[in-house]
Protein backbone atom coordinates (compact mmCIF):
# COMPACT_ATOMS: atom_id res chain seq x y z
CA UNK A 1 0.00 0.00 0.00
CA UNK A 2 1.59 3.45 -0.41
CA UNK A 3 1.85 6.46 1.55
CA UNK A 4 0.82 9.62 0.52
CA UNK A 5 4.32 10.74 -0.04
CA UNK A 6 5.47 7.24 -1.97
CA UNK A 7 2.15 8.65 -4.35
CA UNK A 8 3.51 12.01 -4.29
CA UNK A 9 7.42 11.10 -5.44
CA UNK A 10 6.47 8.61 -7.63
CA UNK A 11 4.73 11.94 -9.88
CA UNK A 12 1.72 10.23 -10.86
CA UNK A 13 0.78 13.06 -12.65
CA UNK A 14 -1.49 14.01 -15.75
CA UNK A 15 0.43 14.58 -18.78
CA UNK A 16 1.22 18.38 -18.83
CA UNK A 17 -1.39 19.01 -22.10
CA UNK A 18 -2.28 22.16 -24.20
CA UNK A 19 -5.00 20.53 -26.23
CA UNK A 20 -6.79 22.85 -28.01
CA UNK A 21 -9.75 21.51 -28.95
CA UNK A 22 -11.16 20.10 -25.91
CA UNK A 23 -13.82 17.70 -27.00
CA UNK A 24 -16.85 15.82 -25.13
CA UNK A 25 -16.98 12.17 -25.53
CA UNK A 26 -14.12 11.96 -27.85
CA UNK A 27 -12.03 12.47 -26.21
CA UNK A 28 -12.88 12.19 -22.24
CA UNK A 29 -10.72 12.58 -19.59
CA UNK A 30 -8.70 14.55 -21.96
CA UNK A 31 -5.69 15.96 -19.60
CA UNK A 32 -4.55 12.26 -19.45
CA UNK A 33 -2.82 9.23 -21.23
CA UNK A 34 -5.00 6.33 -20.55
CA UNK A 35 -6.19 3.12 -22.68
CA UNK A 36 -7.15 -0.30 -22.52
CA UNK A 37 -10.49 0.72 -20.23
CA UNK A 38 -12.62 -1.61 -18.40
CA UNK A 39 -15.67 -0.71 -16.67
CA UNK A 40 -17.87 -1.85 -13.24
CA UNK A 41 -20.77 -0.01 -12.41
CA UNK A 42 -22.53 0.51 -9.20
CA UNK A 43 -25.99 2.46 -8.58
CA UNK A 44 -24.77 5.31 -9.28
CA UNK A 45 -21.43 5.51 -10.52
CA UNK A 46 -19.50 4.06 -13.65
CA UNK A 47 -15.60 3.48 -12.75
CA UNK A 48 -13.24 2.76 -15.52
CA UNK A 49 -10.14 0.66 -14.67
CA UNK A 50 -7.27 1.85 -17.58
CA UNK A 51 -3.63 1.01 -18.43
CA UNK A 52 -1.78 4.24 -17.69
CA UNK A 53 0.19 5.50 -20.43
CA UNK A 54 1.43 8.84 -19.15
CA UNK A 55 4.75 6.83 -17.92
CA UNK A 56 5.09 5.66 -21.54
CA UNK A 57 8.09 7.37 -23.33
CA UNK A 58 7.12 9.18 -26.02
CA UNK A 59 8.54 6.89 -28.75
CA UNK A 60 9.65 3.23 -27.77
CA UNK A 61 7.62 1.03 -26.27
CA UNK A 62 4.63 0.51 -23.62
CA UNK A 63 5.72 1.58 -19.85
CA UNK A 64 2.35 0.46 -17.82
CA UNK A 65 3.42 -0.03 -14.27
CA UNK A 66 0.03 1.26 -12.71
CA UNK A 67 -3.72 1.35 -13.16
CA UNK A 68 -5.75 4.56 -13.30
CA UNK A 69 -9.40 4.77 -12.30
CA UNK A 70 -11.61 7.36 -13.19
CA UNK A 71 -15.67 7.60 -12.77
CA UNK A 72 -18.33 9.19 -14.12
CA UNK A 73 -22.36 10.10 -12.27
CA UNK A 74 -23.36 11.31 -15.32
CA UNK A 75 -21.29 10.08 -18.29
CA UNK A 76 -20.18 13.62 -19.03
CA UNK A 77 -18.19 14.63 -16.26
CA UNK A 78 -15.61 12.91 -14.83
CA UNK A 79 -13.61 12.44 -12.00
CA UNK A 80 -9.26 11.53 -11.86
CA UNK A 81 -8.85 9.30 -9.09
CA UNK A 82 -5.48 8.81 -9.79
CA UNK A 83 -3.35 5.80 -9.63
CA UNK A 84 -4.85 3.11 -7.75
CA UNK A 85 -2.45 0.39 -7.82
CA UNK A 86 1.11 -0.31 -8.55
CA UNK A 87 2.96 -3.19 -9.60
CA UNK A 88 6.06 -2.98 -8.48
CA UNK A 89 5.28 -1.46 -4.66
CA UNK A 90 2.31 -3.58 -4.18
CA UNK A 91 3.29 -6.98 -5.21
CA UNK A 92 7.15 -8.94 -4.82
CA UNK A 93 6.62 -10.26 -8.22
CA UNK A 94 4.60 -8.20 -10.67
CA UNK A 95 6.58 -5.33 -12.79
CA UNK A 96 3.38 -4.24 -15.30
CA UNK A 97 0.08 -4.10 -15.06
CA UNK A 98 -1.51 -4.13 -18.74
CA UNK A 99 -5.46 -3.77 -19.54
CA UNK A 100 -6.58 -4.61 -15.84
CA UNK A 101 -10.37 -4.85 -14.81
CA UNK A 102 -12.30 -4.79 -11.43
CA UNK A 103 -15.34 -6.15 -9.66
CA UNK A 104 -16.93 -5.99 -6.75
CA UNK A 105 -17.88 -9.29 -4.67
CA UNK A 106 -19.44 -9.21 -0.92
CA UNK A 107 -18.47 -5.58 -0.27
CA UNK A 108 -14.63 -6.03 -1.35
CA UNK A 109 -13.45 -4.90 -5.03
CA UNK A 110 -11.17 -7.10 -6.92
CA UNK A 111 -8.86 -5.89 -9.69
CA UNK A 112 -7.13 -8.25 -12.26
CA UNK A 113 -4.21 -7.08 -14.25
CA UNK A 114 -1.88 -8.10 -16.73
CA UNK A 115 1.97 -8.65 -15.79
CA UNK A 116 3.00 -7.84 -19.36
CA UNK A 117 2.14 -11.12 -21.62
CA UNK A 118 3.27 -13.85 -18.77
CA UNK A 119 1.20 -13.66 -16.20
CA UNK A 120 -2.25 -12.68 -14.77
CA UNK A 121 -2.18 -10.95 -11.08
CA UNK A 122 -5.35 -9.86 -8.40
CA UNK A 123 -5.23 -7.68 -5.86
CA UNK A 124 -7.99 -6.14 -3.45
CA UNK A 125 -9.30 -3.41 -1.88
CA UNK A 126 -12.21 -2.12 0.35
CA UNK A 127 -13.05 0.58 -1.92
CA UNK A 128 -13.54 0.88 -5.84
CA UNK A 129 -10.72 3.49 -6.03
CA UNK A 130 -8.33 1.79 -3.94
CA UNK A 131 -5.40 1.31 -2.61
CA UNK A 132 -5.55 -2.25 -3.95
CA UNK A 133 -2.65 -4.73 -2.46
CA UNK A 134 -2.02 -8.21 -3.13
CA UNK A 135 -3.35 -10.98 -1.19
CA UNK A 136 -1.49 -13.94 -2.58
CA UNK A 137 1.89 -12.70 -3.04
CA UNK A 138 1.89 -14.64 -6.37
CA UNK A 139 0.09 -14.67 -9.59
CA UNK A 140 -3.10 -15.61 -10.16
CA UNK A 141 -2.81 -17.32 -13.33
CA UNK A 142 0.59 -18.07 -15.67
CA UNK A 143 1.71 -20.61 -18.56
CA UNK A 144 1.50 -23.52 -16.20
CA UNK A 145 -1.67 -23.23 -14.74
CA UNK A 146 -3.50 -26.25 -15.91
CA UNK A 147 -5.95 -25.40 -19.21
CA UNK A 148 -3.77 -23.28 -20.52
CA UNK A 149 -1.59 -24.99 -22.36
CA UNK A 150 -1.21 -26.51 -25.09
CA UNK A 151 -1.39 -23.18 -27.00
CA UNK A 152 0.64 -21.09 -29.71
CA UNK A 153 2.36 -17.95 -28.82
CA UNK A 154 -0.18 -17.17 -26.75
CA UNK A 155 -0.38 -13.67 -24.52
CA UNK A 156 -1.65 -14.44 -21.19
CA UNK A 157 -3.08 -10.94 -20.76
CA UNK A 158 -6.35 -8.58 -20.92
CA UNK A 159 -8.34 -9.93 -17.96
CA UNK A 160 -12.07 -9.73 -18.57
CA UNK A 161 -13.91 -11.10 -15.17
CA UNK A 162 -17.86 -11.00 -15.08
CA UNK A 163 -20.10 -12.83 -12.03
CA UNK A 164 -23.70 -14.84 -13.66
CA UNK A 165 -26.66 -14.07 -12.32
CA UNK A 166 -26.57 -18.00 -10.09
CA UNK A 167 -23.02 -16.38 -8.67
CA UNK A 168 -20.63 -18.44 -10.57
CA UNK A 169 -18.09 -15.70 -11.00
CA UNK A 170 -15.57 -16.29 -14.69
CA UNK A 171 -12.26 -14.65 -15.81
CA UNK A 172 -11.86 -14.61 -19.60
CA UNK A 173 -8.14 -13.73 -20.79
CA UNK A 174 -5.59 -14.30 -23.48
CA UNK A 175 -4.18 -13.45 -26.91
CA UNK A 176 -2.87 -13.81 -30.23
CA UNK A 177 -4.54 -16.67 -31.57
CA UNK A 178 -8.12 -18.12 -32.77
CA UNK A 179 -8.06 -20.66 -30.16
CA UNK A 180 -6.07 -18.49 -27.62
CA UNK A 181 -9.28 -17.40 -25.83
CA UNK A 182 -9.36 -18.82 -22.22
CA UNK A 183 -11.57 -18.71 -19.18
CA UNK A 184 -11.84 -20.32 -16.16
CA UNK A 185 -14.19 -20.26 -13.01
CA UNK A 186 -13.67 -18.34 -9.86
CA UNK A 187 -13.86 -19.00 -6.62
CA UNK A 188 -16.12 -16.91 -3.85
CA UNK A 189 -13.47 -15.88 -3.11
CA UNK A 190 -11.88 -14.17 -5.99
CA UNK A 191 -8.67 -15.56 -5.62
CA UNK A 192 -8.34 -18.49 -6.53
CA UNK A 193 -9.41 -20.79 -9.37
CA UNK A 194 -12.74 -23.59 -9.52
CA UNK A 195 -11.02 -26.27 -11.28
CA UNK A 196 -8.64 -26.13 -14.78
CA UNK A 197 -8.90 -23.02 -17.40
CA UNK A 198 -10.96 -23.99 -19.94
CA UNK A 199 -10.41 -23.53 -23.88
CA UNK A 200 -12.35 -21.24 -26.09
CA UNK A 201 -12.51 -20.18 -29.81
CA UNK A 202 -13.09 -16.82 -31.49
CA UNK A 203 -12.56 -16.01 -35.19
CA UNK A 204 -9.45 -13.60 -35.36
CA UNK A 205 -9.18 -13.49 -31.82
CA UNK A 206 -6.11 -11.08 -30.98
CA UNK A 207 -6.67 -9.95 -27.10
CA UNK A 208 -9.23 -7.62 -24.91
CA UNK A 209 -11.06 -10.32 -24.17
CA UNK A 210 -14.55 -9.05 -22.28
CA UNK A 211 -18.14 -10.41 -21.13
CA UNK A 212 -21.49 -9.37 -20.38
CA UNK A 213 -24.88 -10.48 -20.26
CA UNK A 214 -27.95 -9.21 -21.81
CA UNK A 215 -31.36 -10.80 -21.82
CA UNK A 216 -29.99 -13.92 -20.90
CA UNK A 217 -27.39 -13.52 -23.95
CA UNK A 218 -23.86 -13.63 -23.03
CA UNK A 219 -21.95 -11.80 -25.30
CA UNK A 220 -18.25 -12.49 -25.52
CA UNK A 221 -16.04 -9.14 -27.44
CA UNK A 222 -12.80 -9.17 -28.34
CA UNK A 223 -10.54 -6.93 -30.55
CA UNK A 224 -9.41 -8.87 -34.26
CA UNK A 225 -5.83 -9.33 -35.54
CA UNK A 226 -4.66 -6.49 -38.05
CA UNK A 227 -5.32 -8.61 -40.83
CA UNK A 228 -9.17 -8.23 -39.90
CA UNK A 229 -8.44 -4.25 -39.28
CA UNK A 230 -8.47 -4.93 -35.39
CA UNK A 231 -12.23 -4.12 -34.96
CA UNK A 232 -14.42 -5.44 -31.52
CA UNK A 233 -16.21 -8.71 -32.77
CA UNK A 234 -18.31 -10.15 -30.82
CA UNK A 235 -19.63 -13.99 -30.45
CA UNK A 236 -22.79 -14.92 -28.24
CA UNK A 237 -24.37 -18.17 -26.30
CA UNK A 238 -26.80 -19.27 -24.44
CA UNK A 239 -24.11 -20.94 -22.29
CA UNK A 240 -20.77 -18.51 -20.26
CA UNK A 241 -18.52 -21.05 -21.38
CA UNK A 242 -20.08 -23.51 -24.30
CA UNK A 243 -21.36 -22.71 -27.24
CA UNK A 244 -20.61 -19.01 -28.72
CA UNK A 245 -21.02 -18.27 -32.03
CA UNK A 246 -19.62 -15.37 -34.29
CA UNK A 247 -22.27 -12.64 -33.88
CA UNK A 248 -20.52 -9.61 -36.06
CA UNK A 249 -19.17 -6.14 -35.41
CA UNK A 250 -19.44 -4.19 -32.42
CA UNK A 251 -17.32 -1.07 -33.65
CA UNK A 252 -14.96 -0.72 -36.59
CA UNK A 253 -10.91 0.25 -35.84
CA UNK A 254 -11.67 3.82 -34.12
CA UNK A 255 -10.85 7.06 -35.75
CA UNK A 256 -7.03 8.36 -34.97
CA UNK A 257 -6.31 4.90 -33.78
CA UNK A 258 -4.35 3.07 -36.44
CA UNK A 259 -3.19 0.42 -34.05
CA UNK A 260 -4.21 -1.89 -30.91
CA UNK A 261 -7.77 -1.44 -30.40
CA UNK A 262 -9.72 -2.47 -26.70
CA UNK A 263 -13.49 -1.48 -25.57
CA UNK A 264 -15.80 -2.99 -22.98
CA UNK A 265 -18.99 -2.60 -22.96
CA UNK A 266 -21.33 -1.90 -19.48
CA UNK A 267 -25.22 -0.72 -18.77
CA UNK A 268 -25.69 2.52 -16.87
CA UNK A 269 -28.79 3.91 -16.23
CA UNK A 270 -30.30 2.31 -18.00
CA UNK A 271 -28.00 2.72 -21.04
CA UNK A 272 -25.92 0.49 -23.02
CA UNK A 273 -22.28 2.16 -23.79
CA UNK A 274 -19.26 1.36 -25.49
CA UNK A 275 -15.57 2.61 -24.42
CA UNK A 276 -12.73 2.33 -25.94
CA UNK A 277 -9.54 4.46 -26.68
CA UNK A 278 -7.90 6.01 -29.49
CA UNK A 279 -5.13 8.48 -29.98
CA UNK A 280 -6.23 12.00 -30.24
CA UNK A 281 -5.19 13.67 -27.54
CA UNK A 282 -1.33 12.87 -28.82
CA UNK A 283 -2.24 14.10 -32.00
CA UNK A 284 -3.62 17.22 -30.63
CA UNK A 285 -0.52 17.94 -28.83
CA UNK A 286 1.49 17.40 -32.00
CA UNK A 287 3.76 14.15 -30.55
CA UNK A 288 4.41 10.34 -32.09
CA UNK A 289 0.48 8.85 -30.97
CA UNK A 290 2.35 5.10 -31.08
CA UNK A 291 2.40 4.68 -27.29
CA UNK A 292 0.29 7.54 -25.69
CA UNK A 293 -3.57 6.59 -26.01
CA UNK A 294 -6.72 8.28 -24.40
CA UNK A 295 -9.93 7.37 -23.35
CA UNK A 296 -13.37 7.70 -25.63
CA UNK A 297 -16.90 6.35 -25.37
CA UNK A 298 -19.82 5.89 -27.43
CA UNK A 299 -23.62 4.81 -26.72
CA UNK A 300 -24.43 1.16 -27.88
CA UNK A 301 -27.73 0.28 -28.78
CA UNK A 302 -29.13 -3.42 -30.06
CA UNK A 303 -31.35 -5.00 -32.89
CA UNK A 304 -34.59 -6.37 -32.15
CA UNK A 305 -33.24 -9.94 -32.60
CA UNK A 306 -30.30 -8.93 -29.37
CA UNK A 307 -27.55 -8.15 -32.47
CA UNK A 308 -25.62 -5.64 -31.28
CA UNK A 309 -26.13 -2.54 -33.68
CA UNK A 310 -22.71 -1.40 -34.89
CA UNK A 311 -21.50 1.36 -33.24
CA UNK A 312 -21.16 4.52 -34.87
CA UNK A 313 -18.16 6.95 -33.82
CA UNK A 314 -19.02 10.39 -32.90
CA UNK A 315 -17.22 13.37 -31.15
CA UNK A 316 -20.39 14.36 -28.48
CA UNK A 317 -22.35 11.55 -29.37
CA UNK A 318 -23.08 10.39 -25.39
CA UNK A 319 -26.26 11.95 -23.59
CA UNK A 320 -25.68 13.56 -20.07
CA UNK A 321 -27.29 11.40 -17.51
CA UNK A 322 -28.73 13.11 -14.64
CA UNK A 323 -27.56 17.22 -13.76
CA UNK A 324 -24.44 17.94 -11.45
CA UNK A 325 -25.83 19.21 -8.35
CA UNK A 326 -23.55 22.27 -7.53
CA UNK A 327 -24.25 22.44 -4.05
CA UNK A 328 -22.76 19.47 -3.24
CA UNK A 329 -19.29 19.27 -2.67
CA UNK A 330 -17.55 18.39 -6.01
CA UNK A 331 -13.96 17.51 -6.79
CA UNK A 332 -12.00 20.04 -8.35
CA UNK A 333 -10.32 17.06 -10.80
CA UNK A 334 -14.13 16.40 -12.39
CA UNK A 335 -14.79 17.89 -15.26
CA UNK A 336 -15.87 17.51 -18.96
CA UNK A 337 -13.52 19.53 -20.89
CA UNK A 338 -10.19 20.90 -19.66
CA UNK A 339 -7.47 23.34 -20.80
CA UNK A 340 -3.59 23.18 -19.37
CA UNK A 341 -4.46 21.26 -16.51
CA UNK A 342 -2.67 18.72 -14.35
CA UNK A 343 -3.44 16.21 -11.40
CA UNK A 344 -1.66 14.97 -8.44
CA UNK A 345 -1.98 13.18 -5.02
CA UNK A 346 -3.07 15.28 -2.24
CA UNK A 347 -2.42 14.63 1.47
CA UNK A 348 -5.49 13.60 2.03
CA UNK A 349 -5.85 10.71 -0.25
CA UNK A 350 -7.14 12.11 -2.88
CA UNK A 351 -6.10 14.29 -6.30
CA UNK A 352 -6.12 17.73 -6.75
CA UNK A 353 -5.36 20.41 -9.57
CA UNK A 354 -2.11 21.15 -9.68
CA UNK A 355 0.20 23.11 -12.82
CA UNK A 356 -1.81 25.29 -13.19
CA UNK A 357 -1.37 28.93 -15.49
CA UNK A 358 -2.95 32.16 -16.42
CA UNK A 359 -5.87 30.75 -18.99
CA UNK A 360 -6.20 27.46 -17.97
CA UNK A 361 -9.66 26.45 -17.31
CA UNK A 362 -11.70 22.85 -16.67
CA UNK A 363 -15.62 23.15 -17.52
CA UNK A 364 -18.30 20.90 -16.02
CA UNK A 365 -21.53 20.55 -18.12
CA UNK A 366 -25.03 20.14 -16.93
CA UNK A 367 -24.89 21.98 -13.49
CA UNK A 368 -28.15 22.51 -12.05
CA UNK A 369 -28.32 25.61 -9.66
CA UNK A 370 -32.30 25.43 -9.15
CA UNK A 371 -34.99 28.31 -9.58
CA UNK A 372 -33.61 29.59 -6.10
CA UNK A 373 -29.72 30.19 -7.40
CA UNK A 374 -26.33 30.09 -6.05
CA UNK A 375 -24.76 33.33 -4.17
CA UNK A 376 -21.88 32.16 -2.87
CA UNK A 377 -18.77 30.07 -3.96
CA UNK A 378 -16.11 28.34 -2.02
CA UNK A 379 -13.18 26.99 -2.63
CA UNK A 380 -10.18 24.84 -1.20
CA UNK A 381 -7.02 25.99 -2.24
CA UNK A 382 -3.30 25.70 -1.45
CA UNK A 383 -0.38 27.94 -2.42
CA UNK A 384 3.59 28.35 -1.43
CA UNK A 385 4.22 32.27 -2.14
CA UNK A 386 1.90 32.16 -5.39
CA UNK A 387 -1.31 34.24 -5.65
CA UNK A 388 -4.06 33.95 -8.12
CA UNK A 389 -7.78 34.28 -9.21
CA UNK A 390 -10.61 31.70 -10.03
CA UNK A 391 -12.80 32.89 -12.19
CA UNK A 392 -16.31 31.90 -12.58
CA UNK A 393 -18.25 31.56 -15.95
CA UNK A 394 -21.18 30.48 -16.98
CA UNK A 395 -21.55 28.52 -20.35
CA UNK A 396 -18.51 28.73 -22.49
CA UNK A 397 -15.10 30.89 -22.77
CA UNK A 398 -17.34 33.66 -23.45
CA UNK A 399 -20.11 33.36 -21.26
CA UNK A 400 -21.52 35.35 -18.23
CA UNK A 401 -18.47 36.01 -15.24
CA UNK A 402 -20.56 35.44 -12.28
CA UNK A 403 -17.84 36.34 -9.95
CA UNK A 404 -14.36 35.77 -9.10
CA UNK A 405 -12.33 34.50 -6.19
CA UNK A 406 -8.64 36.12 -4.77
CA UNK A 407 -6.59 33.17 -3.78
CA UNK A 408 -3.21 34.27 -1.81
CA UNK A 409 -0.64 31.89 -0.55
CA UNK A 410 -1.65 29.31 2.15
CA UNK A 411 2.17 28.29 3.25
CA UNK A 412 3.06 25.43 0.90
CA UNK A 413 1.28 23.57 -2.20
CA UNK A 414 -0.68 21.19 0.40
CA UNK A 415 -1.68 23.47 3.00
CA UNK A 416 -4.87 23.93 2.54
CA UNK A 417 -7.33 26.76 2.99
CA UNK A 418 -10.94 27.55 1.64
CA UNK A 419 -11.99 31.07 0.14
CA UNK A 420 -15.06 32.36 -0.72
CA UNK A 421 -16.84 34.90 -3.07
CA UNK A 422 -20.27 36.28 -3.50
CA UNK A 423 -21.26 34.87 -7.08
CA UNK A 424 -24.59 36.52 -9.11
CA UNK A 425 -27.03 35.59 -11.81
CA UNK A 426 -26.84 31.98 -11.36
CA UNK A 427 -30.15 29.85 -11.66
CA UNK A 428 -31.07 27.45 -13.97
CA UNK A 429 -29.14 24.57 -15.54
CA UNK A 430 -25.80 26.03 -17.23
CA UNK A 431 -22.48 24.64 -18.11
CA UNK A 432 -19.23 26.10 -15.66
CA UNK A 433 -16.29 27.24 -15.99
CA UNK A 434 -13.60 27.85 -13.64
CA UNK A 435 -10.55 29.60 -15.44
CA UNK A 436 -7.54 30.57 -13.26
CA UNK A 437 -5.95 33.68 -13.58
CA UNK A 438 -2.75 35.19 -12.71
CA UNK A 439 0.53 36.44 -13.17
CA UNK A 440 3.01 33.80 -11.41
CA UNK A 441 4.61 31.46 -13.35
CA UNK A 442 2.61 28.83 -11.26
CA UNK A 443 -0.76 29.40 -9.84
CA UNK A 444 -3.07 28.41 -6.51
CA UNK A 445 -3.63 24.23 -6.44
CA UNK A 446 -7.26 23.86 -6.36
CA UNK A 447 -8.93 20.59 -4.55
CA UNK A 448 -12.73 21.07 -4.32
CA UNK A 449 -15.62 23.61 -4.69
CA UNK A 450 -19.14 23.81 -3.90
CA UNK A 451 -22.26 26.48 -4.42
CA UNK A 452 -23.99 28.24 -1.29
CA UNK A 453 -27.75 29.12 -1.74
Amino acid sequence: MLTNHQRTALGVIAGVLLVTACRADYPIVSHRYLADPSCLVTDDRVYIYCSNDDESPVEGSYNIPNVVCVSSSDMKNWTDHGSVFRAEYSTTWAKKTWAPAAIERDGKYYLYFGNGGANIGVAVSDEPTGPFTDPLGKDLINHGTPGVQPAERMWLFDPGVFIDDDGQAYIYFGGNGDDNVRVAKLNRDMTSLDGEVIKMHAPNFFEAAWVFKRNGTYYFSYSTTPRAEMRIDYMTSDHPIEGFEYGGVVAKQPPINNDNNHAAQFLFKDRWHHVYHNRIVAKEAGIPTGFRRNLAIEVMEFNADGGIKEVTYTEDGVTQLGHLNPYETTEAETFHAQHGVETEPNGDGGMNLTGLNDGDWVEVVGVDFGDDGASRFTARVASDHASGKIEILLDGADGKLVGTCEVDDTGGWQTWDEVACDVTGVTGVHDLRLRFAGDDDRLPNVDHWRFEK
